[in-house]
């Protein structure tokens, strides 16, 4: 059986954490439980009640929603390093998301009881979960602005940028690669778009000298993909 990590370096890779002082970190990996899900996976459902949080350590968990046409609508992809289930965990409400194991993942279980009580013991901590909560709040309304207010092109160019920052930080080089794990239609779900429009943009993308594709690795050059990101800045 794999024992928990306990360095306080991988406690703090989760934003949720990174404020945290040495102590809570451990205080945190004595309430953490390791749990696998073989790929397929429902990890929850909409509706169901938020009693614990998931730091994702391997493998990929999608988070979607059914549409009241019965369509399937894709939030966010996590990937190792992200986590899932505070909000519930922290308000009280229902899951407001399906959550199922894309390919086999692991990671750790926080309940939602153990928390709270760690909270209450730990108001510097509790003070440092609403910067991060904040944080959130910030990164949504930024994604809600991709969606509602740049065409297809800038939002595949924006997709790929942010993908870039994950790996690189703000401070990007002239030119990088970038390997992505998801589908053109998983991509699709979360820009808010069909596959098809998606291809174009890619193709328009590559097309237009912004990027190239070899295999799976699509090499990517800074500069023309800002251009396509920030359409209206000269």
């Amino acid at each position: 059986m794999a024992e928990i990590n306990r360095s306080p370096a991988f406690w703090r890779s989760f934003p949720i954490f990174e404020e945290f002082s040495k102590e809570q970190v451990a205080e945190i990996a004595d309430l953490a439980i390791i749990r696998r899900w073989p790929a397929g996976t429902v990890i929850f459902q909409r509706g169901d009640e938020g009693n614990n949080m998931i730091l994702v350590t391997d493998g990929r968990i999608k988070l979607s929603l059914i549409t009241s046409q019965g369509k399937e609508l894709t939030l966010r992809h996590l990937e190792a390093g992200t986590l899932l289930g505070e909000m519930a965990v922290l308000d009280g409400e229902p899951r407001s998301a399906d959550a199922t194991a894309s390919i086999a993942t692991e990671g750790y279980v926080i309940g939602r009881s153990d928390f709270m009580a760690f909270l209450e013991r730990n108001p510097e901590a509790a003070e440092a979960v609403i910067h991060y909560l904040c944080r959130r709040l910030r990164d949504t309304t930024e994604q809600l602005e991709t969606i509602a207010l740049y065409d297809l092109d800038s939002r595949v160019a924006r997709f790929f940028l942010a993908t870039l920052r994950t790996i690189h930080g703000d401070d990007l080089p002239d030119e990088a690669s970038l390997q992505i794990a998801l589908s053109q239609t998983e991509i699709a779900g979360i820009l808010g778009a069909s596959r098809p429009k998606i291809n174009r943009s890619i193709l328009s993308l590559e097309e237009k000298g912004a990027i190239t594709r070899q295999g799976n690795v699509i090499h990517c050059r800074i500069g023309r993909l800002l251009a396509f990101a920030e359409p209206d800045e000269e």
